[in-house]
């Protein structure tokens, strides 16, 4: 029947567009972690680019 179909074809949309939310949210936690990696990456950088700065002061007062 024309209606069976009709719930059939909903049941198996439905399932469709779940899936596609979990992939969404499974991009969305990926991205988070992508972008908090790269907070700790700039943040790492910038303090190997102090203690460089402070090295290159210590080290300047020898002589070679």
């Amino acid at each position: 029947m024309l209606v069976n179909e009709i719930s059939a074809a909903s049941r198996e949309q439905t399932g469709g567009i779940e899936e596609v939310n979990r992939a969404i949210a499974d991009i969305d936690r990926s991205t988070q972690q992508n972008a908090a990696l790269v907070e700790q990456a700039a943040a790492a950088s910038e303090s190997m680019r102090d203690q460089t700065r402070r090295l290159n002061a210590l080290v300047s007062a020898f002589e070679v």
